[in-house]
């Protein structure tokens, strides 16, 4: 992993002000420096007219803005849009951009999450139209989900939450509006990089950074147990999610084989210590993988799993990758799965992924240039 110097953009307000004495500029300046930063996202010093040129020199020699540059940009049918950032070492990363305009709560849309308190709140907002991000930890992925693109490209490093937050940066400049919501659901494994993730969403949650809601702000983890229980002690009501994809083992350890040292049984108990300290729903993530993971058993497992717990299942359709061979489940297989969950009293909502035709949705996304 690349060592990272210290970011002037994880400075607190107090901080900014010791540099500035330090440096012998009046306090005044530290909020302008905290503006450009934070208001105005700005991508250099040479932006920051207000300054004098000698202190952005000097800014600029100890404390280098990291430069995230849009290389590629695609477009669906749906107005999603995704995105290939060139990072300052010249890796690449994906996010993508999800608009929802539909005046409706986004049930079953790519940024779908069944919570139950404050949903009302969340529905206002959406009915007057939401961009949603969707951004990434890590180049590439450790994790090597059987069904997912990332973990095709093995894992090269980890994002800094510079990198994280100037992902939503980026998309909400290229919209043009104001980003809503944001799901850590992109490549890599966020609570493989927990520190640089927790900094990254508590600066888009920061009214003195991007000021998104800590319940528009999701992180999807694929259920390293020690990482939920920590998480479950951070005083921000940020939405977890989980990966979870079958409940069996042998079945999960045949389409998430890293998380074999992470069972089910540690898994469940690990949420039940999440909904006990946090009180708050946790998303179920479901992608239904035809005769892999949607039999009859299998649905009985997951019922079994849920019970007692305070979850909502997100039905996930297989979005196609090159190279692997798995198929959707039928519509009616999708649909006797919803109503069973219904009738057990498990919330459940059917996503429909936006961006699958640019490679942009659940599982498509790699860190490579596009065809």
């Amino acid at each position: 992993m690349s060592a990272a110097c210290e970011s002037i953009r994880s400075f607190s307000p107090e901080r900014l002000e010791e540099l500035m004495r330090e440096l012998g500029q009046p306090k005044f300046r530290a909020k302008q420096v905290h503006e450009w930063l934070h208001l105005h996202n700005a991508s250099s010093y040479d932006e920051m007219t207000n300054l004098p040129k000698a202190l952005r020199e000097q800014l600029s020699q100890r404390f280098p803005l990291q430069e995230t540059k849009i290389l590629q940009v695609r477009e669906s049918q749906d107005s999603t849009k995704k995105y290939l950032l060139q990072l300052d070492d010249g890796l690449v990363v994906e996010c993508v951009g999800i608009l929802d305009g539909s005046g409706n709560k986004a049930q079953g849309s790519q940024h779908s999450f069944g919570e139950t308190e404050d949903d009302q709140a969340v529905e206002a907002e959406d009915k007057g139209g939401r961009l949603t991000v969707c951004c990434s930890t890590q180049v590439g992925c450790a994790m090597k989900c059987s069904f997912c693109a990332t973990g095709q490209q093995g894992l090269e490093r980890n994002l800094t939450a510079d990198e994280i937050v100037a992902q939503v940066v980026a998309v909400g400049k290229d919209f043009g509006m104001r980003v809503g919501n944001v799901v850590v659901m992109g490549q890599g494994e966020p609570f493989q990089n927990y520190d640089a993730t927790i900094d990254a969403m508590r600066r888009m949650n920061s009214d003195a950074g991007l000021d998104i809601g800590a319940r528009h702000i999701t992180v999807s983890t694929s259920g390293l147990c020690e990482e939920i229980k920590r998480f479950a002690k951070e005083p921000e009501q940020f939405r977890l999610a989980i990966s979870l994809h079958a409940a069996e083992q042998s079945t999960r350890n045949a389409l998430m084989p890293r998380l074999s040292g992470q069972n089910l049984k540690k898994l469940r108990t690990a949420l039940a210590y999440y909904v006990e300290e946090k009180g708050r729903r946790i998303t179920l993530e479901y992608m239904l993988l035809n005769e892999h993971n949607d039999t009859d058993d299998d649905l009985q497992h997951l019922i079994a799993f849920c019970e007692g717990l305070n979850v909502h299942v997100n039905l996930l359709p297989f979005n196609a990758v090159d190279g692997i061979d798995y198929m959707p489940s039928d519509h009616r297989t999708v649909n006797k799965w919803r109503v069973a969950l219904d009738n057990a009293g498990i919330p459940c909502s059917v996503r429909k992924s936006k961006g699958s035709d640019i490679a942009g949705a659940c599982g498509q996304l790699k860190a490579s240039r596009f065809e």
